[in-house]
């Protein structure tokens, strides 16, 4: 069962931290189609004005410009709510290795005032991001929770001491909490610009402007790719999910993998263009390949992706079209 037949009371009110990004903004919409309530904190530093102007008009949505590094910030957009869906986060594991001061005081400490002001405000679920970057310099595959390695960046490091943050409030406090290992995610509404966009947007954005991308490393490194509508579900399912889940963080993902330069030159195929990338440098700190076990996902969440990475670039190749051409 996807996310469609998921059903919350009309009063329901969703706080989406990180609600002007990528992911935040397109868990906005969707809970918005679903007649829910949502109060969107962002501080536009890495999310876009543009993302959210699309709810602006709705009687239901509520936008707060705010920082999670201020805790009365935090408690105030908590007021009332009943389930926290916390996106908030510095991406980026190269820049995370350039800015470690600020990716501790945002990543971490920012998460950790989220969680106690969700304490404070007795919110029902707490559901926040983590990441496969957990998993270190682990060689397992299938990746599976509980067998991490040694973390490779500091952008690592913050996502991992979220989920032991996350664990100890509901040990300590009862805040029943759920962390989403997200694994490559992608799809509309992610920024294809900069030096630390993400593979696919920045390789179809350059595609269809003719230019050739660059291709750190061999191109034969792994990822689970994963499209925004799997963790969607992920969320919202995260949300009604029993008290068994609670204190855990599950991969979040397809449960398969892709060569980067096969899915480079599945894009090209798909927008019939023949351009050769540009190889460089591995970047320091990433994994050489991912690969998500998604079974505990399954159990405790009833987490069943409909999208497989053929049918999510179908979409996400049409949005870029529609959007950057």
């Amino acid at each position: 069962m996807g996310y469609n037949q998921l059903e919350f009371a009309p009063e329901t009110l969703f706080l989406v931290t990180g609600g002007a990004g990528f992911i935040g903004s397109n868990l906005c919409e969707a809970l918005l189609k679903k007649g829910c309530r949502v109060r969107c904190l962002d501080d536009l530093s890495t999310g876009f004005q543009k993302n959210v102007d699309l709810f602006a008009e709705n009687g239901n949505y509520e936008f707060i410009k705010g920082d999670i590094k201020d805790f009365d910030t935090c408690l105030a957009a908590c007021c009332g709510v009943d389930y926290v869906l916390h996106q908030a986060a510095w991406g980026s594991v190269p820049r995370s290795i350039e800015m470690p001061l600020f990716y501790c005081a945002n990543n971490i400490s920012g998460t950790l005032n989220m969680l106690e002001a969700a304490r404070q405000c007795k919110v029902k679920k707490f559901v926040y991001a983590s990441s496969s970057s957990v998993y270190g310099d682990s060689s397992l595959l299938p990746k599976q929770e509980g067998i991490e390695g040694s973390l490779l960046s500091p952008y690592a490091l913050t996502k991992d001491s979220n989920e032991k943050w996350a664990q100890q409030y509901f040990l300590h406090y009862g805040l029943e909490t759920v962390g989403l290992r997200y694994f490559n995610v992608f799809g509309r509404r992610q920024n294809p610009d900069g030096a630390y966009a993400a593979v696919i947007p920045k390789f179809i954005k350059l595609l269809l402007e003719g230019k050739s991308p660059v291709i750190n490393g061999d191109g034969r490194q792994s990822r689970d790719f994963t499209y925004i509508e799997n963790v969607i579900e992920a969320n919202l399912k995260a949300c009604l999910a029993s008290t068994e889940a609670s204190g855990k963080a599950f991969n979040i993902a397809c449960g398969g993998r892709a060569y980067l330069i096969d899915v480079y030159n599945e894009l090209c195929q798909a927008l019939g263009v023949d351009i050769s990338p540009v190889f460089g440098p591995a970047r320091p700190g990433d994994i050489r390949d991912s690969h998500a076990d998604i079974s505990l996902a399954c159990k405790y969440l009833g987490y069943a992706p409909d999208y497989n990475f053929e049918r999510g670039i179908k979409e996400a190749i049409f949005w870029y079209k529609e959007n950057l051409v």
